[in-house]
């Protein structure tokens, strides 16, 4: 049986265009990489891991010949995806705070401009 939680976000998945799909789950990574700043128990691999999944895929959706983007704005995308995953790299071989904040910021500048804030 589904909880509340799960049908809401089934739901919400089914209604949201693939901008704010997008936005949501950058921010969701960006709460992560938070949280792993702040509390130290929190398991700082697994959200740099979810962060790197995360953009891996946005650049591969940005590279795709068929993505319908304007090429200079791909281009701007696949070149912050890949500044995010040589950040991600320095974050995991040395995780302070510092190394995670340019990532957190990144993901929710994008997500706001996503959203259109």
């Amino acid at each position: 049986m589904k909880t509340a939680a799960q049908a809401y976000g089934n739901v919400a998945t089914q209604t949201s265009s693939p901008r704010e799909l997008e936005a949501n789950l950058l921010l969701e990574a960006a709460s992560r990489l938070q949280a792993a700043t702040e509390r130290p128990g929190e398991p700082l691999q697994t959200a740099l891991n979810h962060n790197r999944k995360l953009w891996t895929l946005l650049l591969s959706a940005v590279t795709n010949k068929d993505n319908p983007l304007d090429v200079s704005i791909r281009q701007n995308v696949a070149n912050l995806g890949l500044f995010v995953c040589k950040q991600t790299l320095s974050a995991q071989l040395d995780p302070k705070p510092a190394n995670l904040l340019p990532l957190i910021q990144i993901n929710r500048q994008i997500a706001a401009g996503l959203l259109g804030r």
